[in-house]
């Protein structure tokens, strides 16, 4: 492949193999990286192999990102066969049961922190050795704009996301004097294939739900590429000198 903007860098992307991960791994490939995609979904498979069809270096490991042994243990293996990990995309999440802060289980709660905030945790924990040891590196960590506003919907899920907020201030304080930058992406209404499917079942429709949906986006509603695109940009070296921000991608949903 033609050298691009993360040419001979190495990139975890977590959750990658449908969606918003799905497209980050696309573009950091099409850009030059090699890519590791960690995921418990076997289609993660089908996404290296297209990768590799296109003469990109790429990789599928089972991740089971709440299991520390796990994370470690990928981490370990893209080290040795990649040299080393610049880039870690933290983009694994999981809605969580649609119910109101009094109706939702503790067991229900737990399972969303487990993988949206443990699983960053430890994602981050393992990775960042590594890059402090070269003094440089790039983590995006994927939020949501409802971790910058409140919704009437999904407490547990809308939690996670403004903790992996703070996560990403203060990971970006912490390991700024080893070279290291941590930012966020806050994606509006993308249509990935949970998106869809959840389209699907509206009761009115789908095209009532995509109506609904693109009134709350002034520009439209986001396709995964969009939101691809920015995580490119942050884990490039076009971002040097930014660390500890937001990058917002939501059609100007939160302007309003």
């Amino acid at each position: 492949m033609q050298a691009g903007r993360v040419a001979g860098k190495a990139a975890i992307v977590t959750g990658g193999a449908r969606g918003i991960g799905k497209a980050a791994a696309l573009r950091l490939a099409q850009e030059g990286a090699a890519v590791a995609i960690f995921d418990v979904l076997a289609d993660g498979e089908v996404v290296a192999e297209d990768l590799r069809a296109t003469g990109a270096r790429a990789q599928f490991i089972k991740v089971d990102l709440t299991q520390e042994a796990d994370v470690e243990a990928g981490i370990a293996k893209v080290a040795a066969d990649y040299g080393t990990v610049d880039i870690l995309v933290n983009n694994a999440a999981i809605p969580g049961v649609n119910k109101l802060t009094h109706e939702i289980t503790t067991d229900e709660w737990d399972l969303v922190f487990k993988i949206n905030v443990r699983g960053t945790f430890l994602t981050s924990k393992h990775v960042l050795p590594l890059m402090m040891a070269q003094n440089a590196g790039s983590i995006i960590n994927l939020s949501s704009i409802y971790g910058l506003i409140g919704s009437n919907d999904l407490p547990a899920y809308h939690a996670t996301k403004g903790a992996v907020l703070l996560m990403t201030k203060t990971d970006a304080i912490c390991y700024a004097p080893h070279g290291v930058r941590v930012n966020a992406v806050h994606p509006g209404s993308t249509k990935t294939e949970l998106f869809m499917q959840a389209a699907e079942t509206y009761p009115d429709g789908k095209d009532a739900y995509l109506a609904m949906m693109k009134v709350k986006h002034p520009l439209t509603l986001g396709e995964p590429v969009d939101v691809a695109n920015c995580i490119l940009f942050l884990a490039s070296d076009e971002s040097r000198f930014v660390t500890g921000t937001s990058l917002v991608c939501d059609g100007g949903y939160t302007a309003q």
